[in-house]
C-alpha cells in the first residue's frame, strides 16, 4: 500500500474509445489498489464512473468528477470537491492530452482553432491545476504534482501544437518543482513513448484509415526494447513511483518511459 490514506486528483481518468486501458484510467486504478482515495476527472462523466466502478469493485476508493479543463472554474470546483470531500490533496496527476484527435497537424494544414484547442487542454489545463492545488500542497507542506508530457517533446514529431505544448509541460514541471521544492512539495514529469493505448493507436487506426493491426505493428517496430510498445501500466507504475515516499528525495525530473527510444546510438 505504497499510497496508503493519501489523496489523488487524476485528470483524464477515463479513456477515448478503442481497444485496451488507457493512461488515466490504469494510472487511477494503480493508485486506487495502494491505498488512495482518487478523484477521477473526466469531460466525459460516464468514462470516470467505469474507471470508479473498476476500483470500488477492488474494494477501493474513488469518486467521478465531470470537468471541461479548459475552463479554469470547472479545474476550481474539481479541486475544491476532492478537498471538501477528503480534507487535503496529496497527488495531482495530469493526464489530459490531445493531438490528432484535437485536430493537430503539420505546420502548412495547422489551423489557429485546432492549435487553440489543443494548446488548452494539453497546456492550459497543466498550468491552472497546478494553480489550484499548490496553495493546498504549500499549507501542508508536502505534495507531489506528476504531468504526461510525451517522447514528442524531445524527438522528431510531425504535429506543430501537441510538440510544442509537451514540450512546454517540461519546462512548466521544472520551474514547479524549483519554486515549491521549499514546501516539500515535488513535481516531475513523465514522457510515455510508443505506448499500445486507444488514444494513440486507435485514434491513428481511424486517421488513417488503417486496421489496428496495422498501426500497431508499424509502432512496435520501432521501439528497440523487444520490439513491443509499452502499456498504459507502464506509465501507471511510474506514476506511482514518483507519487509515493518512495521518491522522496526526486523532483524536477523528466522521466521516459519509451522502451529505450530515446537512448542515444553511434
Amino acid at each position: 500500500m505504497r499510497l496508503a490514506d493519501k489523496i489523488a486528483i487524476v485528470v483524464g481518468a477515463g479513456q477515448s474509445p478503442g481497444e485496451g486501458m488507457g493512461n488515466g484510467r490504469a494510472t487511477a486504478l494503480t493508485f486506487a489498489r495502494e491505498g488512495a482515495k482518487v478523484l477521477c476527472v473526466d469531460h466525459h462523466l460516464e468514462s470516470a464512473q467505469e474507471t470508479v466502478a473498476m476500483i470500488t469493485a477492488s474494494q477501493g476508493t474513488a469518486a467521478a468528477f465531470k470537468a471541461d479543463v479548459t475552463n479554469s472554474a470547472d479545474i476550481r470546483a474539481m479541486v475544491a470537491n476532492a478537498k471538501a470531500r477528503w480534507r487535503r490533496i496529496d497527488v495531482l496527476h495530469n493526464n489530459v492530452g490531445v493531438s490528432l484527435s484535437g485536430g493537430d497537424a503539420e505546420l502548412l494544414q495547422l489551423t489557429e482553432e485546432a492549435f487553440e484547442r489543443v494548446v488548452a487542454i494539453n497546456l492550459k489545463s497543466c498550468i491552472f491545476a497546478a494553480k489550484e492545488v499548490i496553495p493546498i500542497m504549500r499549507a501542508q507542506n508536502s505534495g507531489a504534482i506528476i504531468n504526461i508530457s510525451s517522447m514528442a517533446a524531445i524527438t522528431t514529431y510531425p504535429y506543430v501544437a501537441y510538440k510544442a505544448t509537451k514540450s512546454a509541460m517540461i519546462a512548466f514541471t521544472e520551474q514547479l518543482a524549483y519554486q515549491n521544492a521549499e514546501y516539500g512539495i515535488r513535481a516531475n514529469v513523465i514522457l510515455p513513448g510508443l505506448m499500445n493505448t486507444p488514444m494513440a493507436v486507435d485514434t491513428r487506426a481511424r486517421e488513417w484509415h488503417k486496421t489496428r493491426a496495422e498501426v500497431e505493428a508499424e509502432r512496435d517496430s520501432k521501439v528497440p526494447l523487444r520490439k513491443k510498445m509499452g502499456t498504459a501500466w507502464d506509465v501507471a507504475n511510474a506514476a506511482l513511483f514518483l507519487a509515493s515516499d518512495e521518491a522522496n528525495f526526486i523532483t524536477g525530473v523528466t522521466l521516459p518511459v519509451d522502451g529505450g527510444a530515446s537512448v542515444r546510438r553511434g
